[in-house]
């Protein structure tokens, strides 16, 4: 039983396991301790409120699997809601061409901050923390001020409820769900995917492996900047408005709940579908408290950092029993 045990202890899974027992534990406790928790309605909620998340999660999965980081994605969603407003309300572009310019434009910023990590060989997190004040400093080059959307196509999409049982859901965690299958099936069956997980077990292995490191390196961040800009025009549907204050700390947010799903800071080891398990844990944690209705919302932050720590060190821990 004790090597059974340890056995399931050393597996690569075992923190992604976790997560699960710990999502589930959260919301047994949640449905036991308050009434109305277990209801359809509260679960569908979960998935609307942190569409966004859940999305630079996914793209933030990638990069922490290659071995990287990206701090930039929080300010890039903030930047991607401003350029849309101020394109939408002062500029009167349509908003099929604002959608289209906004994730271009992210896709563009993620690439070439991967370019420069891997063409000048520098560190990712000092590359993205450029980037994160860059695009921070970007949206209040644009406006100081927050910025309404008023676009009959925004508005729509913001205010459609897609009927399910017990509840709805929005088209945002509807297209949060479909970014969740796609980074599923890019991660484990395509050759991109297999060549992420190698630049993050061994890059020098991959690269004698002859595998195309720089170019997957690049199309990583640029997909992470790609999923902060559509999480950006999530952000948009859901509050109607562009602003450079949007999304404060949310990079730290989307790293904590890849790491709570069970991905290795390290790279090389995790699964996509972690990020699911993760947002869910902290938007499980926030609604806790919310239901309780006498703890302070800091102490979302507290759970968050404590059960950040306690993975962490669970990870080592994996690492450890996996190497002897």
């Amino acid at each position: 039983m004790k090597a059974r045990l340890q056995g399931a202890m050393a597996a690569p899974s075992f923190t992604a396991w976790v997560s699960v027992v710990l999502m589930f534990g959260l919301f047994g406790f949640g449905a036991a301790s308050y009434t109305g928790f277990a209801s359809p309605q509260v679960v569908y909620n979960l998935l609307i409120d942190n569409a966004f998340l859940l999305v630079i999660a996914v793209g933030m999965n990638f990069v922490i699997l290659s071995g990287g980081i990206d701090l930039s994605v929080g300010s890039v969603l903030a930047l991607t809601t401003t350029v849309a407003a101020w394109l939408l309300q002062t500029a009167q572009w349509p908003a099929e061409a604002v959608i289209v310019v906004s994730l271009g434009g992210g896709l563009l910023f993620g690439a070439l901050q991967g370019w420069l990590i891997h063409h000048f060989k520098l560190q990712a997190f000092i590359v993205t923390l450029a980037g994160m004040f860059l695009a921070r400093g970007l949206c209040f080059l644009i406006s100081v001020d927050s910025i309404t959307i008023d676009s009959p196509g925004f508005v729509w999409l913001s205010q459609t409820q897609l009927a399910l049982p017990g509840g709805f859901l929005s088209p945002g965690a509807v297209i949060a769900l479909v970014v969740l299958v796609i980074g599923l099936w890019a991660a484990h069956s395509t050759a991109f995917g297999r060549t992420v997980y190698a630049i993050g077990g061994n890059e020098t292995s991959a690269l004698m492996m002859g595998l195309p490191v720089g170019r997957t390196k690049i199309a990583v961040y640029a997909l992470s900047g790609g999923c902060a800009s559509l999480a950006g025009m999530l952000f948009s549907f859901y509050m109607l408005s562009g602003y450079g204050q949007h999304a404060q700390g949310v990079e730290l947010d989307a790293i904590a709940a890849v790491v709570i799903g069970g991905t290795l800071l390290a790279g090389g080891t995790g699964y996509v579908a972690g990020a699911l398990s993760g947002v869910l844990v902290l938007g499980l944690i926030q609604t806790l408290i919310v239901f309780d209705g006498t703890l302070s919302s800091w102490w979302t932050k507290i759970v968050i950092g404590t059960l950040l720590f306690a993975f962490c060190a669970v990870q080592r821990v994996v690492a450890r029993r996996a190497q002897h």
